[in-house]
């Protein structure tokens, strides 16, 4: 199983804080963050990022289910 992680690059205000929590999955692009990759394996520390996000940018869905950010 794996999740998939998106980021909507017209709402993301490149915070930076998902590519702290994990630099091994996001990365700042200009202005804006985007995901190294579309899928990750299932790992608290995404949720802490689509949760931290300040804008709300980042989706991960597992499937058609949202799993973050976690309301």
């Amino acid at each position: 199983m794996t999740w998939k992680v998106e980021i909507d690059e017209h709402t993301c205000i490149g915070s930076g804080m998902c590519a702290s929590l994990m630099p091994e999955l996001f990365e700042l692009d200009g202005a804006v963050a985007r995901p190294l990759t579309d899928t990750t394996e299932p790992d608290e520390t995404v949720l802490d990022a689509a949760d931290s996000c300040p804008a709300m940018a980042i989706t991960v869905t597992d499937g058609a289910e949202v799993v973050g950010p976690r309301p």
